[in-house]
């Protein structure tokens, strides 16, 4: 799963995160969802942040978007979806076919757990990025929300696949991340959806794991 990742100000991100400052949706959310948005640190569920999406034309662009898919009659907003059965997916199959995006993070955090008794216990806290890239690329999914008085936002989940052989000994799923060479590729809705299955298939998995 990815339910936490770290956004650093770094050379990499820092144009990102100035571009999503500056995006002129950003100032009409923080006045509409009273939320701020979110330029470094550790990054959680529901937090405003920036992410890559095309625009009408098809252009790669910032905008600013909540993490998570609302939905009526549920508790908590859905962050994560298996690379698996999102193109099945009421939920999520329109987004795979053209609503696709790239969540922009310095690594991603995951916990260790251990069995008490009848209980997961969480125990070790690891920040996890892949090897020889300076940003991790996280692939997810991007819809249009509406709020009561009909304000319109755009969301995303991140997509996870099963985890690499280091990986599944802390935990049974991963982030889907990408080269920076295929993320055009990836956020363009005339791509073929044949094409984003390849994509997401031949992922990164070779990651530096190191303990918090």
């Amino acid at each position: 799963m990815c339910t936490r990742y770290l956004m650093e100000l770094s050379p990499e991100l820092r144009p990102i995160i100035e571009a999503a400052r500056h995006s002129s949706l950003t100032g009409k959310m923080v006045d509409q969802l009273g939320k701020a948005l979110k330029t470094e640190g550790e990054v959680r569920p529901t937090d405003m942040v920036p992410v890559i999406a095309p625009d009408k034309k098809g252009v790669q662009q910032i905008y600013p978007m909540i993490w998570g898919f609302s939905f009526p009659g549920m508790d908590r907003p859905i962050v994560n979806a298996r690379v698996e059965t999102a193109p099945e997916k009421p939920s999520f199959k329109e987004g795979w076919k053209k609503r696709r995006c790239i969540i922009p993070a310095s690594y991603y955090f995951e916990w260790d757990h251990i069995q008490v008794g009848n209980r997961m216990k969480v125990k070790d806290k690891y920040a996890i990025q892949p090897r020889n890239q300076q940003v991790t690329w996280l692939a997810g999914l991007y819809r249009i929300q509406q709020t009561d008085n009909g304000f319109q936002y755009p969301v995303f989940t991140v997509l996870t696949r099963k985890p690499s052989v280091d990986l599944e000994k802390i935990h049974d799923r991963m982030p889907v991340i990408l080269a920076e060479d295929v993320i055009a590729d990836w956020i363009n809705p005339a791509t073929f959806v044949s094409d984003v299955k390849k994509i997401a298939e031949n992922s990164l998995t070779d990651m530096i794991i190191e303990k918090c």
